[in-house]
């Protein structure tokens, strides 16, 4: 499905109906581009796109299959770049992901979404409200969704840190407030952004090292250096904002298996403990189950039967016994 398809000339927005005819008439101008998204399209649907705008068939099939690992690859004068989206639910502290595709060429943007998460429709409306941005064409989307993509994956490192670091304190708190499941889930978060995110460290470094997105289109000769440089400094900033990210999320996974095993060993010796406890308990009143059931047996013959003082003594004898045990018991911990 088509979400939104307009061209621009001179910043400035048109409303198209047919992007064919749109490009065609962008190529007949000194400046100006097409923009297109679609949101989940099918493979007619890209397929006719792809047509109009000379597409290359393998990064049509890559992007009609979808989930595919975050890249940007170059197939002649036109960029193809997966992105992993994320967003982040407090309420129940979980990521989800999205994918988005970008198709940059001279001319044209061609962007493809699955899923409804990390839209890009507030880099339009910026772009949309900068006129001079705008103006620099096709690699100035690109630059800005790769900053808005990034800035989420910033945004979310920090909500992961402060779910971590509350992790870790209830784990090490008095009060049994943490479980597996819980920290496993919280890893499990933390492992989808690692794989939005790191994947893209070594295309985006790629795409800075190449130049390719520095590349400002038709926007003069005198101007072009000094644009071109530009882009690649804002590419850059991306660029340690990403790996910055990704050093924080490994460090979080490392730390949540510390955490998790730390977890595992506390379960352990608790219940080591709750079952010293048992026993101890049961050790005590086994001894007077034991005399009980000993006098219990009411044979004709048993000492102490006719004693007038064998029932209290007996009585005696469990309390001491039990007495013994209990600060025995004590002494060792087990109590």
């Amino acid at each position: 499905m088509i979400v939104d398809v307009a061209t621009y000339a001179d910043g400035r927005r048109a409303e198209v109906e047919d992007p064919a005819e749109a490009l065609k008439s962008c190529l007949g101008q000194a400046e100006g581009f097409l923009w297109l998204e679609l949101a989940d399209p099918d493979e007619g649907e890209l397929g006719r796109v792809a047509s109009a705008l000379d597409l290359n068939p393998l990064a049509v099939e890559d992007a009609v299959e979808g989930y595919q690992r975050p890249k940007v690859e170059r197939y002649g004068e036109t960029l193809f770049v997966v992105l992993k989206t994320l967003a982040y639910f407090d309420d129940r502290s979980a990521v989800e992901t999205g994918e988005l595709m970008l198709f940059v060429g001279e001319r044209f943007v061609v962007g493809v979404r699955r899923g409804q998460v990390g839209a890009p429709d507030a880099v339009r409306r910026q772009l949309q409200e900068d006129p001079d941005r705008m103006r620099r064409g096709p690699h100035a989307v690109l630059r800005l969704v790769l900053e808005h993509v990034v800035d989420r994956y910033v945004e979310i490192d920090a909500e992961l840190e402060r779910d971590v670091e509350e992790m870790e304190e209830q784990v090490f708190s008095p009060e049994r407030s943490s479980d597996a499941e819980r920290i496993y889930n919280l890893k499990r978060e933390v492992l989808e952004v690692r794989r939005a995110a790191a994947p893209l460290v070594a295309p985006l470094r790629q795409l800075v090292d190449s130049g390719d997105a520095g590349d400002t289109g038709d926007t003069g000769v005198d101007s072009r250096g000094a644009q071109a440089q530009q882009v690649l400094f804002e590419l850059r900033d991306v660029l340690d904002d990403l790996v910055r990210t990704v050093e924080h999320v490994e460090g979080y996974d490392r730390l949540l298996t510390d955490i998790l095993n730390a977890h595992l060993a506390q379960v352990s010796v608790r219940q080591n403990d709750d079952m010293r406890k048992i026993s101890a308990w049961a050790a005590m009143f086994a001894v007077p189950t034991l005399i009980a059931g000993v006098y219990g047996m009411n044979f004709q013959h048993m000492p102490e039967l006719g004693w007038r003082l064998g029932y209290p003594m007996c009585l005696l004898l469990m309390v001491a016994a039990c007495t013994a045990l209990y600060r025995s018991f004590r002494r060792s911990g087990w109590l």
